[in-house]
């Protein structure tokens, strides 16, 4: 048997590459930020070489682009819309995020959220990047403004701006996860839930 006929090759997966390379990028613009990560940093996270990397991804920025598209807007889906469409009403699903999400960290480093972190540091470098994060932004408050919308009509409240309701809630769990990074403790999450189930009630 000759050398080759012994070793296992390595099947060529292009969607996997791909996905290694998105989740590598994502894990660190969450953890370092964007500008402090590199691409060369990319490349040995993900464990591929630079032809792959810049195969699928040219630029830096067309990285950050797919990320926000494709993993922070599959993330946010998976904590926020998901839940929401799945509770029993919009004020018990907004609040259960809530739970759920202080539960996840536990005693973990506070990261932040994702979407805010990013937007924080890039909407105002680059217009393309303000445009995407907007309409992760966006189709965040209108999950959360359709299911209140459903409740406040039930409730006979329409007086109530669902929208502005919405953007509210979105509002205060962004600032509760820059104050619980700042922090490092889940307290600042714990006490706007406490405060919203009585805006919610």
């Amino acid at each position: 048997m000759s050398g080759t006929e012994g070793r296992t090759k390595r099947a060529y997966d292009p969607e996997g590459t791909r996905g290694r390379i998105l989740d590598a990028a994502a894990g660190e613009f969450q953890q370092r930020g964007y500008h402090a990560t590199s691409m060369h940093d990319i490349m040995r996270i993900a464990e591929v070489p630079g032809g792959s990397l810049y195969h699928y991804f040219p630029t830096k920025k067309s990285l950050a682009l797919a990320v926000i598209r494709e993993r922070v807007a599959e993330s946010l889906a998976e904590t926020w819309i998901e839940p929401l469409r799945k509770a029993p009403s919009a004020s018990q699903g907004i609040l259960a995020v809530f739970d759920a999400v202080a539960k996840s960290i536990g005693d973990q480093a506070v990261l932040g959220c994702p979407v805010n972190n990013l937007a924080l540091e890039l909407s105002l470098a680059d217009s393309d990047f303000q445009h995407a994060l907007h309409a992760v932004f966006d189709r965040w408050q209108k999950a959360i403004a359709d299911r209140l919308r459903e409740e406040l009509a039930g409730r006979k409240r329409k007086t109530i701006d669902s929208t502005g309701l919405a953007t509210l809630v979105v509002a205060v769990f962004s600032g509760a996860m820059s104050l619980a990074k700042a922090a490092q403790s889940t307290a600042p999450l714990r006490t706007c839930r406490r405060e919203l189930v009585r805006l919610l009630s």
